[in-house]
């Protein structure tokens, strides 16, 4: 069961009001829409089953304002991924309709999704991540931007999409070949970094609760949409099997991390651990501020370890958006 803390979140979850009007935002028209689909349709039904009367899920399209204009709703849970959901866009959209929402606000979500603004925000704080430069897509096609092996990703793209573990013996991932064509050309920045060698790790925060670690452990390949998002492709293990040091290290720079940025909400931080290297090999790689909610999401699985279902979980992300809206 989680601990005192935890159930007192719970608590004032509960006395959310049944009738609220509720609009669960998913889909929209990123990379990551199945995704958010995923996430929004278990949003709904969760709210549902926990006895809220007045729960709508919109598919975002472009008239989306219109839309949220006739339901006139008291609250939008955001499930969407990718932009525009999660840039800072439809956050602005929101507040400018004077309607409250989960998750981190406009300037939060503009830094948080672009990796190059992250770095920049978190590192001179202390908080470890790889080094990297951004290089212009077609130049992967004149040579190596840096030595091998190397991660290449999308500046501003989430749930490891397009991203590649570049080695001397190839990559996964895109392709890279001699010639200027294919996936990589769809992107017109990339984040080359050296590739951490070690574990791949997580750690959702909730409010202002760093939860606990998971560690990811692919069948194959590395982490990738795929392996993400097809139920057996990868195993969590929940706690991670990690010394307490370096698991309680992982948590102090995902809270501080979600503070630094502004998070609101639930947020979730990626790290890889050269477990050669000790507390000094932990490094954090990526803040997502609107982390998946489906059944094979983190999150959900994190605060169910803390005792906090997910039903329970949706509404106190919801709680913490009002509670928010009023204090402004």
């Amino acid at each position: 069961m989680g601990n005192p803390a935890d159930r007192r979140s719970v608590s004032v979850a509960e006395q959310l009001d049944r009738n609220l009007n509720i609009v669960v935002l998913m889909g929209g028209w990123s990379s990551e829409r199945p995704v958010s689909l995923m996430s929004g349709e278990g949003i709904v039904e969760a709210l549902k089953e926990r006895g809220f009367t007045n729960v709508t899920g919109v598919d975002m399209d472009r008239n989306v304002a219109q839309i949220l204009a006739g339901i006139r709703p008291d609250v939008v849970f955001n499930a969407l991924h990718g932009t525009p959901g999660e840039d800072g866009t439809v956050q602005g959209m929101l507040d400018l309709m004077q309607i409250p929402y989960t998750h981190s606000g406009v300037t939060t979500s503009a830094v948080a999704i672009d990796k190059e603004l992250t770095k920049a925000v978190l590192v001179p704080h202390g908080i470890r991540m790889p080094k990297g430069k951004v290089v212009d897509s077609k130049s992967l096609y004149e040579g190596d931007p840096m030595a091998r092996p190397y991660v290449l990703k999308p500046v501003n793209e989430g749930s490891s999409v397009g991203v590649a573990i570049v080695t001397d013996e190839g990559n996964y991932g895109h392709p890279i070949s001699a010639r200027a064509e294919g996936p990589w050309l769809h992107f017109d920045r990339l984040l080359a970094e050296p590739f951490i060698r070690g574990r791949e790790l997580t750690v959702a925060v909730l409010g202002d609760q760093a939860l606990c670690v998971t560690e990811l452990k692919p069948v194959q390949g590395f982490y990738d949409f795929d392996a993400k998002y097809t139920d057996g492709l990868t195993e969590h293990v929940c706690p991670a099997d990690v010394p307490p040091h370096i698991a309680q290290e992982m948590m102090d720079m995902a809270l501080a991390a979600h503070r630094l940025l502004g998070c609101r909400g639930a947020s979730r931080s990626d790290f890889r651990w050269d477990d050669a290297q000790g507390e000094a090999g932990v490094y954090l790689l990526e803040v997502n501020t609107q982390p998946g909610m489906t059944p094979l999401s983190l999150v959900p699985e994190q605060a169910k370890q803390k005792g906090i279902s997910y039903g329970e979980l949706v509404e106190q992300i919801i709680a913490e958006s009002l509670a928010g809206a009023s204090a402004g």
